[in-house]
């Protein structure tokens, strides 16, 4: 499947700012199931200088530095990205969760080892923990705990986009049992980790589709994000615990990290600007689809 991501963004700030720089995570990365076929920025006021890198998880980041006067700044990051099946194994095929876990601590590459530890937004928690542990009873495959903390996620908690910020406590999401796509990342991610696995954060898309007899509205499509467990043998299985589902060709992926702190769309520093408002507007449609709407 070829798709075609357009994702825009604009802050307008209540004073002028002036100087601001920021690192830009939009451009989605080649491999793991995917081709990225072309990707450009457009960005307004045009900045004074761009420089384009790849970051220490092989994601790529664009820094750009503004320094004329202004009193809102706009990103537009368009690309086509081509997806393929992945190849996912029988949950009954992988490893026991405590092979898993051993397997890890033999491992003598920093990656997986990485993301088996606690970072900024997916600490150690005990609760949590206790509440993983009904998922792994012993000598259960370890795809098979995580599908059923998929399940469990899916059922327990509700998606609110009210409930959270992009700073709630993990502890807190668990105890509202609330919270968006981020949350429940994380959430899994604090879980499985909790038992000594490893699971990175992913950010990235989701093709969504109208209901039933309704027209796709373009720009109403958001950023989304789930989970990458390590399964020795099998490599990464992503999962996408707020729809209870494995990842498949309809996921475009930017990056990933240990949590969100590592591959957040946009961070940055600015001089000035005050109070500032965020709009933005996505749409991931197949290429053939968003021709016809172009034309």
């Amino acid at each position: 499947m070829i798709f075609d991501v357009y994702h825009w963004t604009e802050y307008r700030y209540a004073e002028s700012v002036s100087l601001s720089r920021h690192q830009v995570r939009m451009r989605p990365r080649d491999g793991e199931g995917q081709r990225v076929l072309s990707s450009w920025f457009e960005f307004l006021p045009k900045p004074s200088s761009v420089r384009e890198r790849i970051d220490a998880f092989g994601n790529h980041v664009a820094e750009i530095l503004v320094d004329e006067s202004h009193r809102n700044f706009q990103i537009k990051c368009l690309s086509r990205v081509e997806t393929f099946p992945r190849s996912v194994p029988a949950a009954a095929d992988t490893p026991a969760w405590e092979q898993a876990v051993e397997a890890l601590r033999e491992a003598s590459l920093a990656d997986p080892r990485a993301f088996a530890y606690p970072s900024l937004n997916a600490p150690w928690n005990d609760e949590i923990r206790e509440w993983a542990e009904a998922s792994f009873p012993p000598g259960l495959p370890v795809l098979a705990g995580a599908l059923d903390l998929s399940r469990r996620i899916f059922s327990e908690f509700t998606f609110d986009s009210e409930a959270t910020t992009v700073s709630t406590p993990i502890a807190e999401v668990f105890e509202k049992r609330r919270g968006v796509c981020q949350d429940f990342a994380h959430f899994q991610i604090v879980c499985l980790r909790s038992m000594g696995l490893a699971a990175r954060y992913v950010s990235g898309y989701l093709r969504t589709e109208p209901p039933p007899g309704q027209t796709r509205l373009f720009g109403a499509d958001a950023s989304h994000a789930w989970t990458s467990l390590y399964c020795p043998g099998h490599g990464w299985i992503d999962l996408d615990p707020t729809n209870n589902r494995l990842v498949d060709s309809d996921y475009i992926v930017i990056g990933w990290g240990r949590d969100y702190a590592d591959v957040s769309l946009i961070r940055g520093t600015l001089i000035g600007g005050g109070a500032h408002s965020l709009y933005l507007s996505v749409d991931v449609s197949p290429a053939s689809e968003a021709q016809a709407v172009a034309k």
